[in-house]
């Protein structure tokens, strides 16, 4: 292919890395898909090679070019975003010291309570935009290394998160943003710089983090290795696109306040555009640093979306899998078709998705997965529709949260992985009583990073015509008010479920295992 001017956009989620290829206009031309595993060394623990995200970029990036027939000379210009929280120890040559402490790692739970203790919740909120104090946040992992792996804490030159890392990689530049730094619990979401009181509670001078920059901005070019690697010229302009709920709204149009997203990637997410960041007085709802400049994103999540189907598949799907891999079919779509024809509710059995705990709206570390009531007539296909509604009830569990914080949203744009499914997309709609509306290309942060890449070189004037140059409606969902009666019911078991075994959860230690029962 001899058009130029070509954008790459690259996210680096929790299980893949994914990267597509764009024409000057928009035009979505080839994607591609990297998956790697997580490392579970002992429980509560959550681990990467951190190589593995460069590996499985650079291997994306060449498959995309390939797919679309394109040479690396004609790219001018890619915007990565990444997961947030994911902390990564380096030398000042910017090599990995230890593996990457993934997000969903709970191994920090004492140094959270600490730092709980330390700070007003209320001062926090209003800082961070953070509602509440966990294991997750890489604050609290700062603190776990400076107690438990000192002599690693004390050699790292730099903490940095994935898109740090993955900047570093391409630039040879320590740089960051203020939208993956929104959940580090490190960050002045207000005032746009490092919050000095955390730093201190925690022992990291600023040097030892990353040269802050603004979400879209353009960060440096490809350093002649990277470029190599990657099969590109060296001049490609190198843009940070934000953490990967940000760089989704942009792809997806969520740009002004009104607007409501949600992404089933391997976590789950909901976002809400909104102006500022104190216009929830319940003080429950997470504040992000927008992709879009001037503004913040309500961002109410879950560890585990899209990763609870990908757990079933791993571990009870292994014949579609093995048909998949025969017949060059998707074995997710081989899974979900065993759920098609059961009755809202799934006769009673209920899931409770929080394989690594649950975030908003209830922020219970401890809890861990459910399925619940199921009998001698259920089977496969009742969990796999089980594991789909479990998703569908947070949404509408979060939709719920944000209408008290002022977001009444008409209908829910759908992204990540998830929004492949037309049966899920049914579900959430049916669930939610909303329309659910997918977009042509499902990677909507790599569309957004590649978007927010094109205002930086000139493709496009402003994020706006980004937007209706590449952002296309491809199908709606619409609530079937027959099935009403049955979710509302379904969603109450689901809620109440939670409520009942919260004493449960909080009383045994944060590495037990899933409950089934």
């Amino acid at each position: 292919m001899a058009v130029s001017g070509l954008l790459l956009g690259i996210d680096a989620g929790t299980t893949s890395v994914k990267a597509g290829l764009y024409d000057p206009e928009g035009e979505e031309l080839a994607t591609a898909s990297v998956e790697y595993t997580l490392q579970t060394p002992q429980p509560g623990r959550v681990e990467l090679d951190p190589e593995v995200y460069w590996r499985s970029l650079v291997t994306a990036v060449r498959r995309t070019l390939q797919e679309a027939d394109a040479v690396g000379s004609s790219v001018d210009a890619l915007g990565v975003s990444s997961q947030g929280e994911t902390l990564i120890p380096v030398s000042s040559r910017g090599v990995a010291l230890a593996p990457a402490i993934v997000w969903l790692d709970s191994r920090a739970v004492d140094e959270a309570r600490q730092l709980a203790l330390e700070f007003d919740a209320a001062t926090v909120y209003a800082t961070t935009g953070v509602p509440a104090i966990g294991p997750t946040w890489p604050a609290c992992k700062l603190l776990w290394l400076s107690r438990h792996e000192p002599e690693l804490f004390h050699d790292a030159a730099r903490f940095l998160l994935v898109e740090d890392y993955l900047l570093f990689r391409l630039t040879g530049r320590f740089v960051t943003e203020g939208g993956v730094q929104s959940s580090s619990l490190l960050y002045d979401i207000v005032h746009h710089r490092w919050w000095q009181a955390a730093l201190d509670a925690v022992g990291v001078a600023p040097k030892r983090l990353a040269e802050l920059n603004e979400p879209g901005s353009a960060v440096g070019h490809l350093r002649p290795e990277a470029a190599d690697e990657l099969g590109l010229k060296g001049d490609v302009q190198v843009v940070a696109g934000g953490m990967d709920q940000g760089a989704g709204a942009v792809g997806v149009g969520n740009l002004e306040p009104g607007l409501l997203s949600e992404s089933t990637g391997g976590a789950f997410a909901v976002h809400a555009s909104i102006g500022r960041p104190d216009g929830d007085p319940t003080g429950q709802t997470p504040v992000l640093v927008h992709s879009a400049p001037g503004y913040y994103l309500y961002c109410p999540y879950a560890p585990t979306g899209g990763m609870a189907l990908k757990w079933f598949r791993d571990h009870f799907g292994r014949p579609e899998m093995e048909r998949a891999a025969a017949t060059g079919s998707d074995a997710y779509d081989l899974l979900t078709e065993l759920a098609v024809d059961l009755k809202p509710g799934c006769d009673g059995l209920t899931m409770l998705p929080h394989l690594e705990g649950a975030f908003s709206p209830e922020y219970e570390p401890a809890a861990r997965g459910v399925f619940f009531g199921f009998t001698l007539g259920h089977g496969r296909g009742h969990f796999v529709r089980a594991v789909l509604e479990s998703v569908a009830f947070m949404l509408r569990r979060n939709l719920e949260l944000l209408r008290v914080a002022g977001a009444r949203p008409r209908e829910v744009r759908s992204q990540g992985g998830g929004s492949r499914s037309a049966l899920w997309g049914q579900i959430k709609a049916d669930v939610c009583g909303l329309p659910v509306v997918t977009l042509r290309g499902s990677e909507a942060a790599v569309r957004g990073d590649a978007m927010l890449a094109g205002v930086s070189t000139g493709s496009f004037v402003d994020l706006a015509e980004a937007v209706r140059a590449a952002v296309c409606r491809e199908a709606q969902f619409n609530p079937n008010l027959a099935t009403q009666a049955a979710y509302d019911q379904a969603y109450q078991r689901y809620v109440r479920l939670f409520e009942a075994l919260r004493p449960l959860f909080q009383e045994g230690p944060a590495d037990r295992a899933s409950v089934l029962g």
